[in-house]
């Protein structure tokens, strides 16, 4: 079965959503596989500011997602992988939603506009880094036609990990 997707805007992120960030993230099980609790305010407040960087250099980010009452649900995008470990240099597609939106469709939809805005920024393909655990990113990389190319275990939590990769 096939559902439409619903209604979604992405756009760069401005001040404010470090705010609305840090909001929409402070709930443990959206941190589940990002450290498992909430950033502090200053974290979203440097992570924005990064990411009106990225737009203006390379022409993608992570955007600020809104559902179709204009509120900030969440961030979908992409950026390079800069770790030591794992795709070095590759560009990552990544997403966080805020609990009360999840299993709604707003992801995959916003992660569809994400490769289309990547394809047209030039970029030739895209790794997604996902927790083994975490069946909801594993579906989303599916949706989109990732192949799974690599299981690793991270350096630092020593959990394992999925590497999907989308040419593009």
């Amino acid at each position: 079965m096939n559902r439409a997707l619903p209604e979604v805007r992405l756009r760069v992120p401005t001040d404010e959503d470090a705010v609305a960030w840090h909001r929409v993230f402070a709930h443990p099980e959206v941190m589940e596989f990002h450290g498992g609790t909430a950033a502090e305010l200053s974290v979203y407040e440097e992570l924005t500011a990064r990411q009106r960087r990225h737009d203006a250099e390379r022409g993608y980010c992570l955007w600020t997602m809104l559902d179709e009452n204009e509120q900030v649900i969440g961030f979908t995008g992409a950026q390079p992988w800069e770790r030591q470990w794992g795709p070095t240099g590759e560009i990552e597609i990544g997403w966080r939603l805020g609990r009360e939106h999840w299993g709604k469709g707003y992801v995959s939809a916003a992660a569809r506009m994400t490769l289309e805005r990547l394809r047209a920024a030039g970029v030739p393909g895209v790794v997604a880094m996902v927790d083994a655990r975490n069946e909801r990113s594993i579906a989303v990389t599916r949706r989109l036609g990732m192949q799974l190319v690599e299981v690793f275990t991270t350096p630092e939590a020593r959990q394992k990990g999925h590497c999907y990769r989308l040419d593009l």
